[in-house]
């Protein structure tokens, strides 16, 4: 019973210790592959058939646009893949390139994510998909003894929230690892 007691105690005052950083903060929303938005940084890989002059690659602009050759620059910051490719083919039949154009897009590289605190070596990262807090770290050379290694803050866009290790990353997020308390 003692034992017990003096582990709760324990673990309430490294929460509480920790509490400061993570004040106020909801955990981070889960997010799905399939939901990733493109934003400025990533490199497109466009190929439109029959209409060689536009393939090719293209990084999204810090206006969140992309420049095709024979087309007005097309805004594609927070849109899926597929959405893009559809503004893509609705500019070329705007135009009349090309009659009922078949557009393909991939994300030939994301935007990097960004890891500072408790880590190795923070800084500024390539994104990998699928990337998790913990495969975060461990790009950045793992924790520092002083980390809380149970949860970091995460920035994403606008919002924070406190992400647990098995947490999804995704381009152009923050991460702070805080200083554990113990």
């Amino acid at each position: 019973m003692m034992r017990t007691w003096l582990g709760l105690a324990a673990a309430g005052l490294s929460l509480a210790g920790c509490a400061s950083e993570y004040r106020g903060l909801a955990p981070l929303p889960e997010v799905a592959a399939s939901d990733y938005r493109l934003g400025p940084g990533d490199e497109l890989r466009v190929s439109v058939f029959g209409l060689d002059a536009v393939n090719n690659t293209y990084i999204v602009s810090d206006s969140g646009a992309i420049a095709l050759p024979l087309l007005e620059p097309i805004a594609v910051s927070g849109e899926t893949v597929r959405e893009a490719e559809r503004a893509i083919a609705a500019e070329i039949s705007r135009r009349q390139l090309v009659n009922q154009p078949r557009v393909s897009a991939q994300v030939q590289s994301y935007r990097p994510f960004f890891i500072t605190g408790q880590v190795q070596k923070p800084g500024q990262y390539a994104y990998v998909p699928g990337m998790t807090l913990m495969t975060a770290v461990s790009i950045a050379g793992g924790y520092t003894f002083r980390a809380d290694t149970n949860r970091a803050v995460v920035r994403r866009g606008g919002s924070k929230g406190v992400a647990q290790p098995d947490a999804r990353i995704l381009p152009g997020d923050v991460v702070t690892v805080a200083e554990s308390t113990l």
